[in-house]
This record gives structure tokens, C-alpha cells and sequence, in this order.
């Protein structure tokens, strides 16, 4: 499988695997990359996810030029097949930590952009070379890139095809934390172990409503707020959480 999946002390990791072509996405990497994340979604042992490259060169490098390409530009391919693998409509509401090593580009990039917390190698390369191929991306970026960080960063990133590197996706808001290249995978790790120790609920219902909400009307958004934040609120999580907290303990956990 070029898409290995793994789950190990309630954490799944998620791996492009086809290094020798720098992580590439066939099409039938999509089927399994979806079939990962929908995996992952359902099975009560996970509580976070780990999405990285196999490799030092690529996290992944995009569509397989050679194949994903001239099936789309065929138009034997409805884009919207991939949706799960761009976690379009997925509603995998478990953190995803992304732990992007050497070239993160096109599909690479897309699917990135929808995870939660990106933590990239300092030698990491982001682009999105599709308009110079005369195509867009179309996975999700083109939604949520400027939903993400600011307009004109969005736009020079989109317009430009050019490269980028990790210290200015980190400046303009893409990634989280940039890390040496031998520290990127104990990094994810340790960050993912964190978010195994706290409440599941409560991290799920961050997740959901943050999905939720952004596109809402403000009082219409504060009212749905209060329905999800109830649901923390009342959740047996928050019951042994506060009475944790009551007596001057903390809950090491969950």
C-alpha cells in the first residue's frame, strides 16, 4: 500500500508511502488515503492522527504527473471522487497533527491545508505550481487557504506558483512550529501524545465548531455555540474534569 496506516497508544499515523517518487499521489493513493482517514475517524482507539511523508526528499510532492494529471485533463476523473482525501465533507473531527519533511507541493499542499496543526522541517519547500500548468487547486485550497490566513498572503501563494520556504509559511500563518529535520517526527509525536491526554470531547467539539460556526451569522453562530458548548459542558469528560479541578487535582488522562 502506498498509504500506510498505523495505530499505536491511541494515535494513527497516516503516511505517504512512496518515497522513490517523492510520495506522489496516484489515483489510487486518493482511494487510500481516504479509506485512512475515514479509518481513523471510526475506530474508538484513535484520539489523534499523525499525517507525514515516508522519506527525507517529500512529503508529498502532489498528483502524479504521469497519471492523476491526463486522467483529470481527460475529464475521466471527477474531481469530487478525491473529496475524502481532502477531507471534504469527511467531518473527521479527531486532531490531525501534519508533519510535512522536504517538498509539500500541490496535493501535498492541499491536503495539509486540511489538517489542524502543522509542524514542518526547516528544509521543508511549499508551492502550488498548478497555474503554471494551466490548472487550479481545486482540492479544498481554493476554499481554504484565504479562509486561513490573510488575503494578499493567500493570493501571492496561489497567483505566483513560486516556492516557498517553511520560516515564511510560518509567518504568514500556514504552520505552526518549524523544527530541524531530526526533531520533525518526535516533535509530531510529542504533540500528538499531548492531545491523546486530553478530553476527547472537548476536542472534538473545538474542531466541530470551529468547522461549523466560521460561516455563520454572529448571533446565529453564538447560538449554535452554546448548543455545542453544552455538550462539553454536560459530556462525562467535563464531569471528571471539573471535579478533578474541584479538589486540586488534574486529570493526567483521559
Amino acid at each position: 500500500m502506498s498509504i500506510a496506516y498505523d495505530v499505536q497508544d491511541g494515535i494513527a499515523r497516516i503516511t505517504f508511502n512512496r518515497p522513490a517518487k517523492l510520495n506522489a499521489m496516484t489515483l489510487a493513493m486518493y482511494d487510500e488515503l481516504g479509506a485512512a482517514f475515514k479509518a481513523a475517524g471510526e475506530d474508538d482507539r484513535v484520539r489523534a492522527v499523525i499525517l507525514t511523508g515516508a522519506g527525507e526528499r517529500a512529503f508529498c510532492a502532489g498528483a502524479d504527473l504521469k497519471e492523476a494529471i491526463p486522467a483529470l485533463a481527460r475529464n475521466e476523473i471527477d474531481i469530487s471522487a478525491w473529496d475524502a482525501a481532502h477531507l471534504k465533507g469527511l467531518n473527521l473531527d479527531k486532531p490531525i497533527v501534519c508533519a510535512i519533511n522536504g517538498l509539500c507541493m500541490g496535493a501535498g499542499f492541499e491536503i495539509m491545508l486540511a489538517t489542524d496543526l502543522r509542524i514542518a522541517s526547516s528544509t521543508a519547500v511549499f508551492s502550488l505550481p498548478e497555474v503554471s500548468l494551466g490548472i487550479v487547486p481545486a482540492g479544498g485550497t481554493l476554499v481554504r487557504l484565504v479562509r486561513q490566513i490573510g488575503y494578499a498572503a493567500a493570493m501571492e501563494i496561489l497567483m505566483t506558483a513560486d516556492r516557498f520556504s517553511s520560516e515564511h509559511l510560518l509567518r504568514v500563518g500556514v504552520l505552526n512550529r518549524v523544527v530541524a529535520p531530526e526533531q520533525l517526527s518526535q516533535t509530531a509525536t510529542e504533540w500528538a501524545e499531548r492531545l491523546v491526554r486530553l478530553s476527547p470531547t472537548a476536542l472534538q467539539v473545538t474542531k466541530r465548531a470551529v468547522r461549523e460556526l466560521s460561516d455563520l451569522p454572529l448571533e446565529e453562530a453564538f447560538r449554535r455555540e452554546a448548543v455545542l458548548g453544552q455538550l462539553a459542558f454536560t459530556s462525562a469528560d467535563a464531569k471528571r474534569g471539573l471535579a478533578a479541578f474541584a479538589e486540586g487535582k488534574k486529570v493526567e488522562h483521559y
